[in-house]
């Protein structure tokens, strides 16, 4: 079936679609800025910092491998599954404000929230898709910025306050995301190259890593993630080291925000630049940087504080600058009828990945019974272990640059 193309897309579409993923994904971390004041009041124990980033994670990626085995966002309106979504994902978020510290209810809301972010983030990038068939890494680069930003924002809320004001940041970011899903619905529809979705199929899923281009691309993102979502979730544990080690006082909570948040202008500086040089160009640049910082990472702490905020804001830009480029070259190596299901399911399993990431790097940080008791008295040079997926990602894409 030949889909009628406009000549040109309207001037509002993408600012609406980064507006309601920044949006929609700001309760992504809302648990991670209140869980200070959440440890303060019922007296959680110190693992509860990697439990909630886990929960998150974990209701995500089961959400989108669900979405995947289902192909729901190729055979339904992407529009609609994002409104719905993020609707679903702002009710589970305020849920937190009647748990009453219940540890075990707090953490299934984490699931369940981010089980609905699932419908959120990689449709936000399929709606994209199909608006965008060029120039996809720009749009792409302010979509992942605005994802940024929405998962910094609570850090922002939180540091602009103080401890006692974790119920107005649940509020606040509850109310915000669902006020995306309905941006979205009011003002959008579904995009022009949008081609439908076979019926469901399970063979649909494996096929996809059949094309060399694809598997690359994967690959590269799969690496990525690695170190993106363990960086961001040990970023207030590295100021608090620092504030210990150099007997000074940065607001973590601030400084959390500025840290994770600077990577919306990499995302779309690299969008720009993408156009010039390729996607594939712009994130093996990233990727490199940012596991050049990986390796550093110990020195860092030995910096004076002007120099250690301007590493950690470096590694903050290179960190995430390669994400939407990864997500553009998914996009475009894959079969066009299979286009959504591919970035759910690879945003699956790289999200997998940040699971075992997060994990390991929580035993040799934070476990005092760690087997290597060395990392536990040297802790910053177990950061080093980040590297591992920048080179994982560098190796799995170099085809690519010949492109």
């Amino acid at each position: 079936m030949t889909v009628k193309v406009p000549q040109t897309t309207p001037a509002y579409i993408l600012p609406v679609i980064v507006l309601s993923q920044f949006a929609g994904t700001c309760v992504w971390f809302a648990g991670n800025a209140i869980l200070p004041a959440l440890q303060s009041r019922y007296q959680f124990p110190p693992g509860m910092l990697s439990n909630i980033t886990i929960a998150v994670q974990l209701g995500f990626i089961t959400g989108t491998l669900l979405f995947a085995l289902l192909t729901i966002a190729d055979r339904f309106s992407p529009v609609k599954v994002f409104m719905l979504s993020a609707l679903l994902a702002a009710a589970f978020n305020c849920f937190i404000l009647f748990a009453d510290g219940n540890i075990g209810w707090i953490l299934s809301l984490r699931f369940l929230t981010g089980f609905f972010l699932a419908g959120v983030y990689p449709v936000g990038m399929k709606i994209a898709a199909d608006w965008y068939a060029s120039n996809l890494g720009k749009a792409l680069g302010f979509l992942v910025g605005a994802l940024v930003a929405g998962k910094a924002l609570p850090h922002l809320l939180k540091g602009l306050g103080d401890i006692s004001m974790w119920k107005q940041v649940i509020i606040y970011t509850s109310c915000i995301a669902a006020a995306g899903g309905i941006i979205v619905g009011v003002f959008l529809k579904n995009g022009p190259y949008r081609s439908k979705g076979k019926a469901l199929s399970f063979s649909n899923l494996p096929s996809l890593f059949h094309q060399r281009d694809f598997k690359a691309a994967a690959f590269g993102y799969f690496g990525h993630m690695w170190e993106l979502y363990t960086f961001w979730a040990f970023v207030p544990v590295m100021l608090s080291w620092y504030n210990v080690q150099k007997a000074v006082n940065l607001n973590i909570s601030l400084w959390s925000f500025l840290i994770i948040g600077i990577g919306t202008l990499s995302c779309i500086i690299g969008g720009y630049v993408s156009r010039r040089f390729g996607s594939a160009n712009v994130a093996f640049v990233s990727l490199s940087g940012s596991g050049i910082c990986c390796l550093l990472s110990p020195l860092f702490f030995l910096l004076p504080t002007p120099l250690f905020l301007t590493a950690m804001l470096l590694w903050g830009c290179l960190v995430i600058a390669d994400s939407p480029q990864l997500s553009a070259l998914v996009s475009q190596t894959a079969e066009s009828s299979k286009k959504g299901t591919a970035l759910t399911l690879v945003t699956s399993i790289g999200f997998a990945i940040t699971i075992i990431s997060i994990e390991v790097m929580d035993y040799f940080l934070m476990d005092d019974q760690s087997l290597i008791p060395w990392f536990h008295s040297n802790k910053a040079v177990a950061f080093i272990i980040m590297a591992i997926g920048p080179l994982f990602g560098l190796i799995s894409m170099r085809s690519l640059l010949k492109k």
